[in-house]
C-alpha cells in the first residue's frame, strides 16, 4: 500500500490476532487510498466476525467506510451478548470442534456439526443457506464473505470454548431435548422401543428412556450421567448470573 497514512488502535480483547507491534496503542498504517476500512482491519489480522464498532475520530462508522489521511481508528471487539439478527440462533462447526458441539447439543442448542473436513467453501456455503453462526478457530474460514455469520473459538479446552459461546450469544438452553450424536429432537420412549440397543444390565437396572425422533438412538441415565449433568448445571447457572 502507498496512499493514506491513518492510525489504528486495537481494544485488547483484540491482542490475540493483532501482531505483538501494534498491541496496546494506535500505530501508523498506510492504505491504498481506496479499500474500505474493513478490508484494511482484516489485512492486520483481525477476522470482522471478531469487530464491533469501528470508531473513527469519535464516530461510528461502517465496514464501508474508507479511510482518508489522518483518521484515528479505535478497532472495538463485538458486544456482548452478540445479537443475530434475522434467524433463529442456531450453530454450524468444524471438524475440529467436535466436543463443543456435543455440549451445545446435550444444553438442547440447535447445532449442526461437519464431522469430516469438507473444506471452507462448502462450510461457509452452508452457514449461508441454513442461516448459522460459524465456529470455528480456522481465520481464514471467519474471512470468507459469503459466511451468514461466524465467531472465532478462541480455547482449545471444551470447557473455556462452551463458557465462551454461553457468554457472547447467550443462546436458550433446553437440556436434554436434543440428540448428541446427530442434532435432532429427542421423544420419550417406553424400554421396548429401544431394546434392541439395551444389554442386559440396562435392561434390568432402568426403566426411563427417550429416542431420538431422527437417527433412532436411546439415551438413559448411565454411568456417564453426572458428567453430563455437572455440564447443563454449570451452563444454567451462568446463565443466571448473566441474567
Amino acid at each position: 500500500m502507498n496512499g493514506p497514512e491513518i492510525h489504528v488502535e486495537f481494544s485488547p480483547e483484540l491482542g490475540l490476532f493483532v501482531p505483538h507491534g501494534r498491541r496496546g496503542r494506535a500505530t501508523k498504517v498506510v492504505t491504498d487510498g481506496a479499500s474500505t476500512l474493513g478490508h484494511v482491519v482484516e489485512s492486520l489480522g483481525v477476522p470482522l466476525t471478531e469487530v464491533g464498532a469501528l470508531v473513527v475520530d469519535g464516530r461510528d462508522v461502517p465496514v464501508s467506510h474508507v479511510p482518508t489521511a489522518g483518521e484515528s481508528v479505535a478497532v472495538r471487539p463485538v458486544d456482548r451478548p452478540q445479537r443475530v439478527p434475522g434467524a433463529p440462533l442456531r450453530f454450524l462447526l468444524d471438524v475440529h470442534l467436535g466436543t463443543l458441539a456435543r455440549r451445545l447439543r446435550l444444553l438442547g442448542v440447535d447445532t449442526a456439526y461437519e464431522a469430516s473436513d469438507i473444506g471452507d467453501p462448502a462450510l461457509a456455503a452452508r452457514s449461508a443457506a441454513e442461516q448459522r453462526v460459524m465456529l470455528s478457530r480456522d481465520r481464514g474460514l471467519l474471512r470468507r464473505r459469503e459466511l451468514w455469520a461466524g465467531a472465532f473459538i478462541y480455547s482449545t479446552r471444551p470447557e473455556d470454548q462452551l463458557r465462551d459461546v454461553l457468554d457472547r450469544f447467550a443462546p436458550e438452553l433446553r437440556p436434554w431435548t436434543r440428540c448428541t450424536a446427530c442434532n435432532g429432537l429427542l421423544r420419550d420412549a417406553t424400554k421396548e422401543e429401544v431394546a434392541d440397543q439395551l444389554e442386559g444390565g440396562t435392561q434390568r437396572s432402568y426403566d426411563v428412556f427417550a429416542q431420538c425422533r431422527e437417527c433412532g438412538r436411546a439415551y438413559w441415565k448411565g454411568a456417564h450421567h453426572e458428567q453430563l449433568e455437572a455440564i447443563v448445571e454449570r451452563a444454567l447457572a451462568q446463565g443466571s448470573s448473566r441474567g
